[in-house]
């Protein structure tokens, strides 16, 4: 028992270290780009900033929800898009009022989390395999609805949830700030949260424990679809347009948001706010390429990079804990 309280506390002591490195790592972009950038602070460009972060966020907890379990979704990107499109058409074509049609397009996001969750557990598929392809179907389904084209004439009615402000501060924020919250409540204090990072750990253990494991599984990747279909449908309030393009990026940042954020690509461990503390490094290096005149064009070079700097390090501390934990049993 002895030995396994010092694996546990040596195994806690890890995750925070990573959070407080990763959270030093923030403070240093932050006085760097502050120093060489006279822009930087301007409250323009910090509530751009902060808005921009709400979007990578929402999708990096999605995301990380899904790492806890030893899962990924490559296709939140799309279920973005698609839920975005589905709600811009509701909206203009089908002169829907924009907060139901805000409402079914959540839904829509529900659901197709749900097709992602069914097939990759009752088909018993690889997750990365099964959303690539997905992407590739509602890619597609987007642009033959569109025809490629940006879908205009959305209602001023509810550019507010994506360009307003309460106190100062944009509301795609304080939306992203309220599902942390929901986030770190389910994923910490709830028998749901206790079972997905048991699953991450040993799925085969689980069950053993009577969990059910693809039961869980499913749910979780609904609640991804939930919230990749309310990034989506957020960027259409933000831009007034509903765009085919929202969310291509968003697959890759929100596995690097949660990767440096600590959240283990195999499952089990890590803290969904570390996702947020990955999102801002992510966001405020993209700031700074703006702001310095580098190409955009670097943005995605950057995300891959920082990618496998993360798993690098999360590769490289797992070894060092694993050290730690044969000496342990060796005393």
């Amino acid at each position: 028992m002895e030995q396994t309280s010092k694996f546990k506390a040596t195994l806690e002591a890890v995750k925070k270290s990573n959070l407080t490195n990763m959270g030093l790592v923030l403070i240093f972009l932050l006085v760097i780009a502050s120093i060489f950038s006279p822009y930087f602070l301007d409250p323009y460009n910090l509530q751009s900033l902060v808005r921009d972060l709400a979007f990578i966020s929402i999708i990096a907890l999605a995301q990380s929800c899904l790492m806890i379990i030893g899962e990924l979704d490559l296709s939140v990107g799309k279920i973005a898009a698609f839920c975005g499109v589905i709600g811009g058409m509701l909206m203009v074509t089908g002169s829907i009022n924009p907060y139901l049609a805000f409402g079914i397009s959540l839904l829509l996001g529900a659901v197709l989390g749900l097709i992602n969750g069914t097939i990759v557990t009752r088909l018993n598929l690889n997750s990365i395999v099964v959303t690539i392809g997905m992407t590739g179907v509602y890619g597609g389904i987007v642009l033959v609805l569109t025809k490629g084209k940006a879908i205009t004439g959305i209602p001023k009615e509810i550019y507010f949830i994506g360009q307003g402000y309460i106190l100062g501060i944009p509301v795609p924020f304080v939306i992203m700030l309220v599902t942390l919250v929901v986030v770190l409540f389910i994923t910490q204090m709830t028998q749901l949260g206790r079972y997905m990072y048991a699953i991450g750990n040993s799925p085969e253990a689980a069950k053993i424990l009577g969990i059910k494991v693809n039961n869980i599984r499913t749910i979780v990747f609904i609640l991804v679809g939930f919230l990749s279909s309310l990034a989506g449908m957020l960027m259409v309030a933000r831009l007034g347009t509903a765009q085919p393009s929202i969310g291509d990026t968003w697959a890759l940042n929100s596995i690097a948001a949660a990767v440096i954020g600590g959240i283990a690509l195999t499952g089990g461990l890590g803290n969904p706010f570390g996702a947020i503390i990955g999102a801002a490094i992510i966001t405020v290096i993209q700031n700074i390429i703006v702001l310095f005149g580098v190409s955009p064009y670097w943005q995605t070079a950057v995300s891959g990079i920082l990618v496998v700097l993360a798993i690098s390090f999360h590769s490289i501390s797992t070894k060092i804990g694993e050290r730690k934990r044969s000496k342990i049993k060796v005393v």
